[in-house]
C-alpha cells in the first residue's frame, strides 16, 4: 500500500505531468528529425520526407541478398565494366566517378552496398567509395571475407590502439563468431535508432527531475518531522519511496523508448531487424543483428537510469531542496557531452566511455575493452557491471541519509 501510495503521489503531481509531457514532446522532436529531414536523390533532383523514404525503400527491393563471394565478384566486375566506357566516367581533378545513366541506374540504387564492399578493401587509414572497385584485381577471386578478417587484424595490431595480446585475442575471437556470408538488405530505421540512443539522456534527466523531491521535497515542505516520527517513517516508507521511484523511472523511460524507436521504425519500417550489424561496417566485431544490438543498448540505458535514480535519491536524502539535487546532477549527466575521446585506450578514454552520456552510445565498432589481469571485458559488459554495482552501493546510503536527517 505504501508503494502504491508513493507511486501515485509521483504520478499525480502537476510538475510530473508537465515535465513528462515536455520530455516526451522533446524526444518525439529529436527522433522525428531524421524523418523530417530525410532526403535522397534521383536524376530529377532531391526527394524529401516520406516520399524520399518510399523511394529509397523501392531502390532496395532487389538488394535483400546474401553477400557470397560469387555475388561480390559479379558486383565488382559489373562496376569495372561500367568504368571501361569513357562516356560513363567523370573526373573532378582528384578521382574518377560514374556519371549519367551509368550512375543513376547501376550505382545509385545500391551505392551504400558498393561503398561498404569497397571500404572493406581499404587500409585502416583509408575511406574510399565505390570507385575503388574499379582498380581491384579479382582475377584470383575477391577473397572478401578473408580481406574482412585481415582488416580487423590490422586494426587490432595498429600501434596507436595499444591493445594487449589478451585484448587482441578477445576481439579476434568475437569477430570469428560472425556468421558469413553476410545477408544484406534495408536497415535505415535501425541505423537511425542505433546512432541516436544518447538523445535519451534528456529523458533520464526528466525522470531524475521528477524523482528529486522524493526526500528533499519533504524537507522543503516541512513534513519530514511528521514522517520520521511515524511508525514506518524510517523503515517501510523509505523502501516505498525507493521502489516507487524505480517503478516510475522504468515506466517513464519505457514510454520514451517506445516513442524513440517507434517513430523511425514506423517511418522507415522494421526491415533489417534480423540483419547482421556488419553490413553497416564490416569491421564491427560483435556477432549481433541490429535488433540484438539495439536491445543490448537499451538494457544498458535502463542500468544507467537505475544508477542515476539511486544517485538522485541519495542526493535528495542529503540536501534541503530538489533544486540543489539538480545542481549536482545535471553536470554529472551532461558535462561528458562536451568531452571527446582521443582514442580507445588510456585512463581518460576508458573512464569517459563509462560516464552516463557516453555509456548510452553503443560504440560497437571501436574495440573498447577493459582488462583486469588476464580477464578482458567489452564496454557493454563493464557498463552493465559498473552501473549495477553503483545502484547497489548507493541504496543503503539513501536509507541512512533519510534516517539520520536532523529535523529543523
Amino acid at each position: 500500500m505504501l508503494i502504491k501510495y508513493e507511486f501515485l503521489k509521483i504520478l499525480r503531481k502537476k510538475s510530473t505531468l508537465i515535465v513528462m509531457a515536455v520530455s516526451l514532446i522533446f524526444t518525439a522532436f529529436l527522433f522525428g528529425l531524421p524523418i523530417m529531414q530525410y532526403q535522397t536523390y534521383n536524376q530529377d533532383g532531391v526527394i524529401k520526407g516520406a516520399e524520399g523514404i518510399d523511394y529509397q525503400k523501392r531502390q532496395y527491393s532487389d538488394l535483400s541478398v546474401f553477400l557470397s563471394e560469387k555475388y561480390i565478384n559479379k558486383t565488382i566486375l559489373g562496376v569495372q565494366h561500367l568504368f571501361e566506357n569513357s562516356d560513363n566516367v567523370g573526373y573532378d581533378g582528384n578521382e574518377q566517378f560514374l556519371i549519367g545513366d551509368a550512375y543513376w541506374n547501376a550505382i545509385a540504387p545500391r551505392e551504400k552496398l558498393l561503398n561498404m564492399i569497397a571500404k572493406t578493401y581499404d587500409s585502416p587509414d583509408e575511406n574510399s567509395g565505390y570507385n575503388k572497385l574499379r582498380d581491384l584485381d579479382v582475377t584470383n577471386g575477391v577473397n572478401f571475407y578473408q580481406t574482412m578478417k585481415s582488416k580487423i587484424d590490422s586494426l587490432l595490431n595498429a600501434p596507436s590502439r595499444e591493445l594487449s595480446n589478451e585484448q587482441k585475442e578477445y576481439w579476434s575471437s568475437m569477430a570469428s563468431r560472425v556468421d558469413t556470408p553476410l545477408q544484406y538488405g534495408y536497415y535505415e530505421g535501425w541505423e537511425i535508432i542505433m546512432s541516436s540512443f544518447e538523445l535519451l539522456m534528456f529523458a533520464i534527466l526528466a525522470i531524475c527531475i521528477v524523482v528529486a523531491p522524493a526526500f528533499s521535497g519533504e524537507y522543503q515542505a516541512g513534513t519530514d518531522a511528521v514522517i520520521l516520527a511515524g511508525k514506518y517513517g524510517k523503515t517501510k516508507l523509505i523502501t516505498a519511496k525507493i521502489v516507487s521511484s524505480f517503478l516510475f523511472g522504468i515506466f517513464a523511460l519505457t514510454l520514451h523508448i517506445v516513442l524513440a524507436c517507434g517513430l523511425p521504425l514506423t517511418a522507415f519500417g522494421i526491415n533489417g531487424w534480423n540483419l547482421p550489424v556488419q553490413i553497416a561496417n564490416t569491421t564491427i566485431p560483435y556477432p549481433f543483428t541490429f535488433l540484438q544490438a539495439a536491445l543490448l543498448s537499451i538494457c544498458i540505458i535502463y542500468m544507467i537510469l537505475l544508477a542515476m535514480i539511486s544517485l538522485t535519491l541519495l542526493l535528495s536524502s542529503k540536501m534541503k531542496t530538489p533544486y540543489l539535487v539538480l545542481v549536482v546532477l545535471i553536470p554529472i549527466l551532461f558535462i561528458p557531452m562536451f568531452l571527446t575521446p582521443n582514442g580507445t585506450t588510456g585512463t581518460y578514454n576508458l573512464i569517459l566511455f563509462l560516464l552516463p552520456y557516453r555509456a548510452t552510445m553503443p560504440e560497437i565498432g571501436k574495440y573498447i575493452s577493459y582488462q583486469f589481469g588476464s580477464l578482458v571485458l567489452d564496454a557493454f559488459s563493464v557498463r552493465a557491471i559498473l552501473y549495477a554495482i553503483l545502484t547497489i552501493i548507493m541504496l543503503p546510503f539513501v536509507r541512512l541519509g533519510f534516517k539520520k536527517h536532523q529535523v529543523a
